[in-house]
């Protein structure tokens, strides 16, 4: 094969790359507020069934959450998965995320002094308010940093999905590899590294953007 049709081969695996990418933090940056709004809810069995949900998220590895779910469907309960390989690694890749974008939030919430909160009520402000108005960019500057790490790490763990022969960027490099073309490896490397320093670079602009919150 060609340069240029090895090239082509590669840019529609990365397609697929970007595609789990986007998806994942599309849905997971808003359903890891729902978890982390249940982890710190005041009702104790919506709160430690959380919690016990990202402890077994966090504690298994995201390989064996992408096979759980692409296999028990059918398995377990013979509900069909169809042709598609893609939307088990969505869910999968979602699940994870969104209970490690919890932990991050919950953090984040909790590092804001509750002093901010009482001096906001006794300016006539509910609770609510308070926390878009004055805690929430507070809270977005602090969580930047572990979240641009966990994103970065998204970037190179979409090549997980592999695993049940979703066609992204790595398996098609893979499958040059296995006719002897080592390059194609190397050269996916170079995506990655694309990748990884545009979204570094994104969170970077964010976190100048977000200078002037020192608390």
């Amino acid at each position: 094969m060609s340069f240029w049709q090895i090239n082509w081969s590669l840019l529609q695996g990365f397609g697929n790359t970007c595609v789990i990418f986007f998806v994942t933090l599309v849905l997971a940056v808003p359903l890891g507020l729902v978890v982390t709004f249940g982890s710190m809810s005041r009702f104790a069995p919506l709160r430690w069934l959380t919690r016990a949900f990202v402890l077994v998220i966090r504690g298994t590895p995201l390989m064996l959450q992408i096979f759980i779910v692409f296999y028990v469907p059918g398995l377990v309960f013979g509900i069909s998965t169809g042709s598609s390989r893609m939307i088990p690694a969505l869910v999968a890749f979602v699940i994870n995320y969104a209970a490690y974008f919890s932990e991050i939030y919950r953090g984040g919430i909790q590092s804001i002094p509750q002093s901010q909160y009482e001096a906001g009520q006794v300016l006539g402000m509910t609770r609510r308010q308070v926390f878009f108005r004055v805690v929430l960019l507070q809270v977005v500057k602090r969580i930047l940093p572990p979240m641009s790490n966990e994103v970065i790490t998204l970037v190179k763990d979409t090549s997980l999905a592999r695993i049940i022969g979703v066609v992204e960027l790595l398996k098609n490099a893979e499958h040059f590899a296995q006719y002897g073309l080592i390059w194609p490896l190397f050269y996916t490397g170079l995506f990655y590294l694309a990748f990884s320093g545009l979204v570094t670079l994104v969170f970077r602009w964010a976190e100048k953007k977000l200078d002037y919150y020192k608390g």
